[in-house]
């Protein structure tokens, strides 16, 4: 029997799931898996700034909530503030850190005088799983790598992730997440950070629009992505201030 690309598809969803990356999939009807939204799938979204106290006004301004400090990436030459986004969600305002003297993020924010959303984090419980169903689906990654960061109060969180190789990022502004499982001793930032804000959409604009889609449904999200001129991502919040869409 020749396999259609929907037949595929389920198929390769059905591995996913019974890998036990639950981070990602959700049960659909008769147990069967399905692949989960943009939102469900939604770890962190990051918001990048040159300047770390302008981003923290920025967003207080524009969601009433001011967002915590959540502590530095050392080594990668990054620190953040973070604000809840309802659930195990989060908002991270990412900027350079003037205490470090290198800089060697993969996301480089140091230019950008205004936020802007420019890549997310989708959640996994399984992430040695994610990353062997994505060789299998032929998709080149790397990790998973250990990271770490120490917050305010000392405490340090661990975490694991997985980025996936290819060429869809334009701009600054990468469409396709990377994967994180948080070690089961560290509190998810979610958890302590500033609440009051809720994600209630998470939108994806490119030039190829097809192209994200596939790739997208091979990491088990399936997503309405929009045709636009350049890369874009877009989240619905609602806020103390109403509803607010940050870009």
């Amino acid at each position: 029997m020749v396999k259609t690309h929907e037949s595929t598809r389920r198929e390769w969803l059905r591995l996913f799931a019974a890998a036990g990356a639950s981070g990602i999939l959700v049960g659909g009807p008769g147990g069967a898996a399905e692949a989960a939204s943009p939102v469900s799938a939604v770890d962190h979204l990051l918001l990048g700034i040159g300047d770390l106290d302008r981003g923290i006004a920025w967003v207080e301004k524009t969601t009433g909530v001011k967002a915590a400090i959540g502590g530095t990436h050392p080594g990668m030459g990054t620190r953040n503030a973070l604000i809840s986004l309802g659930g195990r969600r989060y908002l991270e305002i990412l900027a350079p850190d003037p205490a470090q003297s290198a800089f060697n993020s993969r996301i480089d924010v140091r230019a950008l005088a205004r936020p802007r959303l420019v890549t997310w984090a989708a959640a996994t419980s399984d992430i040695d799983a994610v990353a062997k169903r994505a060789h299998a689906a032929g998709l080149e990654v790397f990790g998973p790598q250990a990271g770490s960061r120490a917050r305010p109060d000392g405490k340090v969180l661990k975490w694991r992730t997985l980025g996936v190789k290819g060429d869809l990022a334009a701009g600054g502004i990468d469409p396709i997440p990377f994967f994180i499982q948080w070690d089961a001793d560290s509190l998810h930032p979610s958890q302590d950070s500033p609440k009051g804000c809720e994600l209630v959409a998470f939108g994806i604009q490119h030039p190829t629009p097809a192209a994200v889609r596939n790739m997208l449904v091979k990491l088990g999200i399936e997503a309405n992505v929009k045709t636009g001129e350049r890369v874009a991502l877009s989240a619905t919040l609602r806020t103390p201030n109403g509803e607010v869409t940050l870009a």
